[in-house]
């Protein structure tokens, strides 16, 4: 876990936002014909955020760098999940050295 790359993840307002979206994808996203359990499909996020997709893609890649989301490929889709041992490790963390 790379604590410094996890702080500029969740430097962006909307970086935070999509990592509370996957933590409840029921809730937040239309299912039609996905189901969520391999994650996510990344342009559900591009869709909800309104967002161009080259710049929902820098952001989802600054995610899965810092371990925060892993982005898993399947066919033409890319689905995405949140890490949560890694988030779990990272709060812990924060709240031992602060």
């Amino acid at each position: 876990m790379n604590a410094n790359l996890i702080h500029k993840a969740l430097a962006s307002p909307f970086r935070r936002d999509v990592l509370a979206w996957l933590r409840t994808p029921n809730e937040v996203f239309v299912q039609g014909h996905f189901d969520f359990r391999h994650g996510v499909p990344a342009h559900l996020i591009g869709e909800r955020s309104g967002l161009s997709q080259s710049t929902v893609s820098a952001h989802l890649a600054r995610l899965v760098e810092a371990q925060l989301v892993v982005s898993t490929r399947m066919g033409q889709w890319t689905f995405l999940t949140r890490n949560e041992d890694v988030i779990r490790a990272f709060a812990e963390q924060i709240c031992l050295r602060l």
